[in-house]
């Protein structure tokens, strides 16, 4: 079945070179009858996203990963994308047992002690709880922009996804900044207000700031650790084969 899968990214990767986004969705759905999924986190780029599904009443599933340490404003977001779209983003959780173990031999803030414990956080509340979300889908669409990473750079709009078994499509990889800020202000889309604060990447509370003039996009995320290590293991870029 997974083979099977993988024989489709190809086809899929053409038709999004042809179609545009809202028709390359709209496929997606009628192939994969309820196996499509998005993940937000409720940033520009995927508040974008979301306003394509639901302003078009597409039938794919949008969830979100509550980590527990998340923003304010974040929450505020995620309530006003309910309200304006009149939906339930759906939330997954850490597992209750395997969080208490670990503040509870760690500490609640051992992340910024070593990469280890943070990316042991980031696994227990993030990549564990994803895998759960996409158990029995076929399709995982993110609102990963090329912009946001050096890695991203070379990164296909569509992908096979070996860790979590699963086709990833990227719509606005290759979208600018402004692009996105453009597409938010004249859809009149909720967006998270911490990006009028210099806020780029948006993730838990203590382990994202805003960025300096200058500096990278992802200097806001674990900014105490070196670049080459600022990934949580939610997208491990895979060349299909």
């Amino acid at each position: 079945m997974f083979q099977q899968l993988k024989d489709k990214v190809s086809s899929i990767a053409d038709a999004a070179n042809v179609l545009n986004i809202d028709e390359v969705l709209l496929a997606l759905t009628s192939q994969f009858p309820g196996e499509v999924i998005f993940s937000t986190s409720f940033s520009y780029e995927d508040q974008v996203i979301s306003h394509k599904i639901l302003n078009n009443h597409l039938p794919i599933k949008i969830f979100t990963l509550d980590t527990g340490r998340l923003f304010p404003e974040t929450y505020s977001v995620w309530r006003a994308t309910n309200e304006k779209y009149d939906t339930h983003v759906k939330a997954f959780y850490p597992d209750t047992i395997s969080l208490e173990n670990f503040v509870a031999e760690k500490g609640p803030n051992s992340f910024y002690e070593s990469v280890e414990n943070r990316k042991d956080c980031c696994y227990i509340r993030k990549v564990a709880p994803l895998k759960r979300a996409l158990k029995d889908n076929s399709i995982w669409i993110t609102g990963l922009r090329a912009e946001h990473s050096a890695e991203r750079h070379d990164m296909p709009r569509v992908e096979w996804d070996e860790s979590n078994n699963i086709i990833k499509y990227h719509p606005i990889l290759n979208w600018t900044t402004e692009e996105v800020k453009q597409y938010v202000n004249e859809n009149d889309i909720p967006y998270n207000s911490l990006h009028d604060k210099g806020f780029v990447s948006i993730g838990c509370a203590p382990c994202t700031r805003a960025i300096r003039p200058g500096e990278d996009f992802r200097a806001g995320r674990w900014w105490w650790e070196d670049n080459t290590k600022k990934e949580c293991g939610l997208h491990i870029h895979q060349q299909a084969s």
